[in-house]
């Protein structure tokens, strides 16, 4: 067990205002995305600053901007905040791909761009799952484009995603490694293939933020994710190798969903 924490500002503002495909309600992108540039040319880091600002000016899309001047300075104290990280490849102390390998190490899920004047760097930027790479220098016009399907893969990311803060740390949860979400005095047990991480909360925040990917309960101390049914037994369910009570009120809406559920995946 990671200790107690509780359910990030962020994600519940996220996950509340999503629809099942991972959009806002009102159809924008909902959400403040944070950006890291990792470049050790100042004039070139500013230049990606201004080409960020008018991008989001033009499309609504708020960006938090963090700078760093050489690959070592993003890995000190690196914890798994950022939704896309911009890496020159050829710096002075830590060198972009360098830093691309630690980071990944510690976060799979940020989307790596890479910056560099020479072709052949960037091909080896997919060794550590880069999704592009900007040759410099670069125009606006190739910007937008590199960030705009930057944006789709994190958004994407985003749509199966919940983020937990803990005592220590961040963690980033895949919605579909959850077996179920347990209630406890206020806490709520999130039990995975991982392990299990417990968070302060209330049983209809978690239903409310997890109802989009196929969560139900089964009685009134647990939500189990359906995906991780694999039997029913008379008013037990076999989630992901745990036995959970379905409860008499539960069980017409339980089993409902199980089925309607099962017929969608078919």
């Amino acid at each position: 067990m990671d200790g107690i924490g509780q359910v990030s500002d962020a994600a519940w503002f996220m996950a509340k205002n999503r629809d099942a495909r991972g959009f806002t309600k009102d159809g924008g992108y909902g959400r403040m995305y944070h950006i890291a540039i990792v470049e050790d040319d100042a004039g070139f880091a500013a230049q990606l600053q201004i080409f960020f600002n008018q991008y989001q000016k033009e499309n609504d899309v708020p960006f938090k901007i963090s700078v760093f001047h050489d690959g070592a300075e993003i890995l000190e104290d690196y914890r798994p905040l950022y939704d896309l990280i911009l890496l020159d490849i050829e710096m002075p102390k830590v060198n972009g791909m360098e830093a691309a390998g630690q980071i990944r190490r510690m976060d799979s899920d940020v989307v790596l761009v890479f910056i560099t004047n020479m072709a052949t760097y960037a091909i080896r930027g997919y060794e550590v799952g880069a999704l592009d790479f900007i040759m410099k220098p670069v125009t606006y016009y190739t910007f937008t484009m590199k960030l705009t399907r930057a944006l789709k893969r994190v958004k994407q990311r985003d749509r199966q995603q919940i983020l937990l803060t803990l005592p220590d740390g961040v963690k980033k949860l895949e919605t579909g490694q959850i077996y179920y979400v347990e209630v406890q005095n206020r806490l709520l047990h999130y039990y995975t293939k991982d392990g299990e991480y417990v968070v302060r909360g209330t049983m209809a925040s978690a239903e409310e933020m997890l109802a989009p990917y196929s969560f139900v309960k089964c009685n009134h101390w647990y939500m189990v994710n359906l995906k991780h049914v694999s039997e029913v037994r008379n008013n037990t369910a076999i989630v992901g190798g745990y036995a959970l009570e379905i409860s008499r009120r539960n069980r017409t809406t339980f089993l409902k969903a199980l089925t309607e559920y099962m017929g969608g995946t078919s």
